[in-house]
């Protein structure tokens, strides 16, 4: 029984690596790897998930909401099913104390370390959403698993390749600032909002499952655990997808020339970015688009700064995983930094 206790436990950690390597190859790296050289040659990744070649989105309708679901799902689904695999993996395949010991400390390094780890990710908010799920319930701190979340979309490397050949390298420049600031600054938040009594429960938790034999193998409880995620997590995420795809037509209005550089329009336009959700990139065609009809710099710098992080179907995802208040400052931080995103736009000249 101990030497198969033993074989599991190394054996867990090299399954885990293979399904993220692999499943990271597949669903990201190599199509992203092709997908630059469209860029480069067409400066353009397609059209917008939002309103595709219209001014405005479809009027509010049972269409329009299974419209953008079915888009939108065809380009998620694979890496859904991944960050779940991962999210799941994490609890059950790697050790107890790993997750711990790498990001489980309220400081400024583990924020650094987690939107480090987060770069080769390369997910939307919502897929990386189960994989922070995973790690909060390894007991990773606050701000190293929100550095982890935002990372992955404001980072993704591949984003700004195409941004910077779609749009100009002068916007991928301008994220990427703000992007850093986003990712360890308000992970840096989170962990000093940290308290003594929550890192004295992560302690102790920590010490629960080191003690604890389990009651079956890291197999069983990977299978168990991911079949409690999905459950959870899918039925409220395609309600929400398809209460965003109807209401497209409320967050973005008619798009045109009067939608100018004015602090109203960067802040409307900022407060719908943080509330949409769009698979990995969606926000490049979506802001070529708009800048196309004729829309200002400064409240397309504010959707280049919100639209990726967070969502309303991923928010409601991470619940569980953090108090209220953080959630809430990462909210209210995206925000802020997608108006400073505008109003730099404009200052620029971009």
């Amino acid at each position: 029984m101990q030497q198969a206790r033993t074989a599991d436990a190394r054996l867990g950690p090299l399954i885990f690596l293979l399904i993220a390597v692999g499943g990271l190859f597949y669903v990201k790296w190599l199509p992203y790897y092709h997908r630059a050289f469209v860029a480069a040659a067409n400066h353009s990744i397609g059209q917008s998930i939002v309103m595709g070649t219209a001014a405005s989105p479809p009027a509010p309708s049972w269409d329009a909401a299974l419209g953008y679901s079915i888009a939108y799902g065809d380009a998620i689904w694979r890496a859904m099913v991944l960050g779940l695999l991962l999210g799941s993996a994490i609890q059950a395949l790697l050790p107890v104390n790993w997750v711990a010991r790498t990001l489980g400390r309220t400081s400024f390094g583990s924020a650094v370390v987690g939107g480090v780890l987060s770069i080769p990710g390369m997910m939307c908010t919502c897929c990386a959403a189960p994989v922070v799920i995973g790690l909060r319930n390894q007991q990773a701190s606050p701000g190293g698993a929100i550095a982890f979340w935002l990372g992955n979309t404001v980072l993704n490397p591949a984003t700004l390749i195409f941004m910077g050949f779609a749009l100009g390298w002068h916007w991928s420049a301008l994220r990427l600032a703000l992007g850093l600031v986003m990712v360890f600054g308000i992970g840096y938040l989170a962990n000093r909002m940290a308290t003594r009594e929550e890192a004295e429960k992560a302690e102790l938790r920590i010490a629960e499952l080191s003690a604890s034999a389990p009651q079956s193998g890291p197999f069983v409880r990977w299978i168990r655990i991911l079949s409690r995620m999905a459950l959870w997590i899918l039925p409220e995420y395609i309600v929400l997808i398809l209460l965003l795809g109807a209401a497209r037509a409320w967050l973005f209005p008619h798009v045109g020339p009067e939608i100018g550089n004015h602090l109203g329009w960067i802040i409307a336009l900022a407060l719908a970015g943080t509330l949409f959700v769009i698979p990995t990139a969606g926000e490049v065609p979506i802001v070529q688009a708009m800048l196309a009809l004729g829309m200002g710099a400064g409240p397309a710098g504010a959707l280049l700064m919100t639209l990726p992080p967070i969502s309303v179907p991923s928010v409601a995802m991470l619940i569980g995983a953090f108090r209220w208040q953080v959630l809430a400052v990462v909210t209210v931080s995206v925000v802020a930094l997608g108006i400073v995103g505008g109003l730099l736009a404009v200052a620029l000249g971009f």
